[in-house]
Parts: structure tokens; C-alpha cells; sequence
């Protein structure tokens, strides 16, 4: 595992970010971990679902055309509207992609609904305690929160996934991995989400969003890195960013958040 630390915080930080609680963000393939104060967002879908917690207390959510809802834990389901209208203290939130079985687990780990939302994680004092750790264990929040890392036990996935890390910008196209690896195409598909936890053109935007956070970390200009993680333009890279997790990379800078790249 690779890791690599960096401070995203702006030259000059807006006032509304708290220096004694930092956002500190945690981005591999196939997820994202934050915590630290609400990034006051207004309402917005994703694409990717998400378990929020409250650390410090409750937080009020306002689903789109239902009543706000006051709880310590939410699913935020990927493409819901949704806006947390009031926090106290930190919030820990877990993106991840919705996959079928992903979002089964998540949903077995909540214990009631509120208007058709799904709420009270039934691990949410170990989430809580966990966040008060000087070092926060991310896998074990992943675990406890219902949505563990992928375990890539098929060679041949294994490998076709390492080729797409390597040079995330390449034009991959799944017929040509298939038959590189001795598979057909759809076979390759299936399995390649079943192994990984995502889909094939899905694990090659997050490889691409890995390689252009390495690049800004190295201190190349957004069009560099864009360009080498295989984005058209600057703007193509924020706008996926924004579709996957509802936020963009300036309002992470703007928050003044240290992130953490971890990949295989």
C-alpha cells in the first residue's frame, strides 16, 4: 500500500475553517473516508452512497421532499438529494460505491427507517469511539461501518486492475483487458466488479482521481494533472469529481483538508 500525505489548504483559508478541528479526508480506489466539520454543502446528489455519523452529536438532515430528519447516523443514498442543515461538532462520512451487494450490507447495518430513509447504524458508538483515536484506523471504520475494502483474489482481475493503475490515463477498454487476461468480455465484467466492488469504468475514474491528487500533491498545475490522469480538461476532472462525491476539489482546499492517497 502506497500512502501518501498532503495539506490541501489554500494560501489563505476561508473563516469558516476551524483550525482545532480539521477536515482530514482519506481517498483509495473504491473509497473515501472525511472527518471533521460539515463542509456546508448545499443540497446535492452523487454517485456514490454514503454512511454519515455524527461524533460530537446528532445532525439533521433534509431529505429532498421529506421532513428534516435529527439522528447520529444516515445512509445517504448515491443520487438522493440530500443537505445536512444542521451538525454539532465533527462528522464522519464514508463514500462508497453502491453496488448491488455493497448496498445490501450497508442497509443490513441500519436499524430503522424515517421516511423511507435508513438510519441508527447499529455499530455507531465503535464508529464514534474510533474517531476519537489519535489515529484514525480506516479500515476498521470501513469494516464496522458495512462497507469493507475489496479483496482482489483473482489473478486475472488482479492483473487487469494493476494495468489500469499503472497508467490510468491509457484508453482501457475492456474487451482488450478480457483477452489480455484469458477471459471473455463479459465474463470479465461480472467478475471484475465482484472482485474489485465497483465496475470496470468506475475503478478506472477512481484510478484516475488517485493519479491527479499525486499530481497535485507533487505540485503540478491542474491542467497537468488532469491531462496525466487522462482528463480532457481541468474543468472534465472537477466536473467528475463533483458527479462522484457532491463536492470539488477547491471546496477540500477552501476547508483547508489534509488528505490522505492510499493505493495498492
Amino acid at each position: 500500500m502506497i500512502r501518501i500525505v498532503a495539506d490541501m489548504a489554500s494560501p489563505v483559508l476561508s473563516e469558516t475553517c476551524h483550525p482545532t478541528q480539521p477536515l482530514v479526508v482519506w481517498l483509495r480506489l473504491g473509497h473515501v473516508v472525511s472527518l471533521g466539520p460539515s463542509m456546508e454543502l448545499d443540497a446535492h446528489s452523487s454517485a456514490l452512497a454514503c454512511l454519515g455519523v455524527g461524533v460530537d452529536g446528532p445532525f439533521t438532515v433534509r431529505p429532498d421532499e421529506h421532513p428534516d430528519i435529527t439522528t447520529r447516523s444516515f445512509l445517504f443514498r448515491a443520487r438522493k438529494r440530500h443537505k445536512v442543515v444542521q451538525s454539532a461538532g465533527r462528522l464522519l462520512f464514508c463514500y462508497f460505491d453502491p453496488t448491488a451487494t455493497a448496498m445490501a450490507r450497508s442497509l443490513g447495518g441500519m436499524r430503522r427507517t424515517v421516511h423511507g430513509c435508513a438510519v441508527d447504524h447499529h455499530r455507531e458508538a465503535e464508529l464514534i469511539a474510533l474517531c476519537d483515536r489519535p489515529d484514525l484506523d480506516v479500515d476498521r471504520v470501513l469494516e464496522l461501518a458495512s462497507v469493507p475494502a475489496a479483496t482482489t483474489r483473482d489473478r486475472r482481475i488482479a492483473k487487469a486492475a494493476s494495468i489500469i493503475r499503472a497508467d490510468p490515463a491509457a484508453p482501457h477498454r475492456a474487451a482488450k483487458l478480457a483477452a489480455e487476461v484469458g477471459l471473455s468480455q463479459s465474463y470479465f465484467l461480472r467478475l471484475f466488479a465482484e472482485q474489485t466492488g465497483t465496475s470496470f469504468r468506475r475503478y478506472i475514474q477512481w484510478a484516475r482521481m488517485l493519479r491527479a491528487a499525486q499530481g497535485h500533491i507533487s505540485g503540478y498545475d491542474g491542467t497537468r494533472c488532469a491531462a496525466d490522469a487522462g482528463f480532457a480538461t481541468p474543468s472534465h476532472f472537477t466536473d467528475t469529481f463533483h458527479r462522484m462525491f457532491g463536492f470539488t476539489p477547491s471546496t477540500l482546499a477552501s476547508r483547508g483538508a489534509q488528505l490522505h492517497i492510499e493505493q495498492e
